[in-house]
């Protein structure tokens, strides 16, 4: 048999083998295909075929290890040592334009290019000496290899030189105007790849004329527009790849005569903070998406009383001085989860669900999982019942559901388990809430533990029709508790919806301390819901409040009308969980100027006394009241279909920052260094030094040192590229 293609000459019998088993070696063989490269390589004289095979293995494993370990996240000075790194190996490309920062971690990036550059030389090289089947292979490889660096670079078509030159134009992320100082590199020619034999000889060249700055504009419309229909296409400094956020716009200020409601649900989440912290440990600042300012503060815990009578949380507020606008207020409202003694929690029935799949590999991923939930399994007694679901490809059930005392057979199921294959979720889920469904504990804590980095991608991919999924399985009573891993391909945007559905809570484990304090220090908490659907609804008076805004929960909004509409899902409250708001408020008679928000005064009515005048008394004016606000509060019993309502005011005492309480110092520096991250144009006179100062000052006990750590991390926020 032979093959015909453009110039090249027919390929031989020997080169059709060769290439069989060239395609054996690197796995691309199925069925009777596979079958007929096994049968070669059992014949006893086949032993320079198996060789090839050997070596062919080798070398793609070796430059498989080489990508793995260093192809750090896509930054635009990763763009340009990218360009550096091939310019070095030969390929004709444009320069880099702009100074490229010479550090370790650059250094190693371009060291790598030419690694593998000379292994994919050296990897068809070391093949038997077929030479036009090598030819033939390499000239599938050049190609795919340009579409890869064009791919890496961001680049609009792949292996063409107006491509890396555009790529190099927008090393700016923002497209902002270049400095003069670089406008000279924008009219070099540019040596470029032809589609055949020109494409290794860099026979031609093109010269690359950037148009003007008006159709520069133009270019970045559609080029966003491109990256927005990719998900998976990021560009933005410090955002790996395919990590996947969702975006929102924050809260802005809104007048109670317009808006005199503020309705949301309630959020335990803490994965934002984490993963955040895993950015700056990295020395980058983190998307700006992946700043969530209510899982920043809920990440710590308050010193909020516990709850007394049948009500499952006490509600606590204050207001004081906002610090970053001095004429306004800060208010915090924080609710404190009744907690439930480790020897009184009820008994468990758990269902680790276990992404093995080939994404899960890294030292970040399945072995951290595997550490955490050893670490929980230590916790189990005898009255706890665990199971293990695993899926890649397709699901399976690694361990049935076992006695929380039979702890060296569980933890022999975890040492197990091992990645490999692609993600079918879909189908781990359905298989997991049956696992749980068999062992249902009435009254128990019924909950699947979700162990991923959220790359879903077989099966069930869309994240409407997996929410539909999570939502259908979650009425049965079997809550769902999400726990992220890993980085490069996070989905965070993904598992947020999952364990909101789920009736869950969802946590992000960058380190077995992370894993110890979600598994181990708030078992509880992680694993039994005192209070679900739980919904607060601020209504502000006008008289005292001239405008406010909610800080976060922008996911978590819901409509008014849906308060008192027992149909509509909302967050849960664990044993022994805080959950924390924070709302900055425009006081009536404070006329910053320039400040945004509030409403114009009236002309026609009586104008509402200044906050700074005294309140008279009830009696002297009814209509007057020194509340800024009452906070309506509804929730259910965790088996419960009808909610209950709570309602507490809270007067203006007009405190100053300086002698509020710890807690809402230290809640406040949390909130304002999310705004800086975040870019926020709320953040008035917040700085990385005043939300230090405001943090070293309201450590109080910081049990388990996560105040002193966040001190540590608005250092590292300086220092951040």
């Amino acid at each position: 048999m032979s093959y015909e293609h453009d110039d090249v000459s027919p390929v031989t019998s020997q080169e059709e083998s060769d290439a069989i088993l060239t395609a054996y070696a690197l796995g691309q063989l199925t069925g009777a295909e596979r079958e007929a490269a096994e049968a070669m390589l059992a014949q006893g004289e086949a032993e320079a075929a198996r060789q090839h095979v050997a070596e062919v293995s080798q070398c793609a494993a070796a430059l498989a290890a080489v990508r793995e370990s260093d192809l750090p996240e896509r930054s635009a000075e990763l763009r340009r040592a990218v360009i550096a790194a091939v310019a070095k190996s030969g390929k004709p490309v444009v320069p880099a334009v702009g100074p490229v920062k010479r550090h370790r971690g650059m250094q190693r990036l371009a060291e790598a290019g030419v690694v593998a550059a000379t292994l994919a030389l050296v990897a068809f090289l070391l093949l038997p000496p077929v030479q036009r089947a090598r030819e033939v292979a390499r000239r599938v490889v050049d190609a795919e290899s340009d579409a890869s660096v064009s791919q890496l670079l961001g680049a609009s078509g792949p292996g063409t030189p107006e491509s890396f030159a555009y790529d190099a134009r927008f090393s700016d992320v923002h497209g902002s105007t270049p400095s003069p100082d670089l406008q000279p590199e924008y009219g070099r020619s540019v040596k470029g790849s032809d589609a055949k034999e020109g494409r290794r000889q860099g026979e031609f060249s093109q010269s690359v004329n950037f148009p003007d700055e008006d159709s520069w504009r133009e270019l970045t419309k559609a080029r966003t527009k491109y990256e927005s229909a990719d998900p998976f296409i990021r560009t933005r400094a410090g955002q790996e790849g395919r990590e996947r956020y969702n975006h929102f716009i924050e809260n802005r200020f809104l007048a109670p005569s317009d808006h005199p409601l503020s309705t949301f649900s309630i959020d335990v989440d803490t994965a934002s903070y984490a993963n955040v912290r895993r950015f700056l440990m990295g020395g980058q600042r983190p998307p700006r998406d992946a700043v969530r300012i209510e899982e920043f503060v809920n990440y710590f815990s308050y010193g909020d009383p516990a709850p007394t009578g049948d009500v499952p949380f006490s509600v606590n507020m204050e207001a004081a001085a906002c610090p970053w606008h001095p004429n306004h207020q800060i208010v915090r409202i924080g609710l404190a989860g009744c907690d439930v003694a480790r020897d009184q929690r009820p008994a468990g029935n758990l269902v680790f669900l276990v992404d093995v799949s080939g994404s899960m590999a890294d030292g970040d991923k399945l072995p951290l999982v595997k550490q955490s939930l050893m670490m929980l399994v230590d916790e189990l007694t005898e009255n706890d019942r665990v199971a293990i679901v695993t899926y890649a490809g397709d699901a399976g059930l690694r361990l049935p559901s076992t006695s929380g005392d039979q702890k060296a057979k569980i933890r022999k199921a975890i040492e197990s388990l091992s990645s490999g294959g692609s993600t079918h979720g879909s189908a781990g889920i359905t298989l997991a809430y049956e696992q749980a469904a068999e062992r249902f504990i009435q009254g128990g804590a019924n909950r699947v533990i979700l162990a991923t980095d959220g790359d879903l991608n077989v099966g069930i991919t869309s994240d409407d029709a997996l929410v539909e999924l999570i939502s259908r399985m979650a009425k049965g009573g079997t809550f769902l508790t999400v726990l992220g891993f890993g980085q490069g391909n996070l989905q965070d945007e993904k598992m947020e919806k999952l364990a909101d559905k789920g009736n869950g809570v969802y946590a992000y484990i960058d380190s077995v301390r992370e894993a110890r304090k979600v598994l181990v220090e708030q078992l509880t908490g992680s694993t039994i819901t005192i209070a679900k659907d739980v919904k607060i609804q601020v209504e502000f008076n006008p008289a005292r409040v001239a405008s406010y805004r909610l800080l976060g929960y922008e996911n978590r909004a819901l409509a008014d009308r849906d308060f008192r509409d027992d149909t509509k899902d909302a967050g849960e409250i664990g044993a022994g969980h805080g959950v924390t708001a924070l709302y900055e408020i425009k006081l009536v008679g404070d006329d910053t100027a320039g400040e945004v928000g509030g409403a114009e005064p009236l002309k026609y009515q009586p104008q509402p006394k200044p906050a700074s005048q005294p309140a008279p008394a009830p009696e002297a004016d009814a209509d007057v009241s020194r509340e800024l606000l009452t906070v309506k509060l509804r929730y259910k019993e965790p088996d419960g279909d009808t909610s209950r309502l709570i309602e507490v005011p809270l007067a203006d005492a007009g405190k100053a920052f300086e002698d509020a309480s710890a807690d809402l110092r230290f809640a406040s520096a949390v909130a304002a260094f999310g705004m800086i991250l975040r870019g926020s144009e709320h953040s008035g006179g917040a700085t990385l030094p005043m939300v230090g100062k405001i943090a070293a000052g309201a450590l109080g006990t910081d049990d388990g040192g996560y105040r002193a750590e966040f001190l540590d991390l608005v250092r590292r926020a300086e220092q951040a590229r």
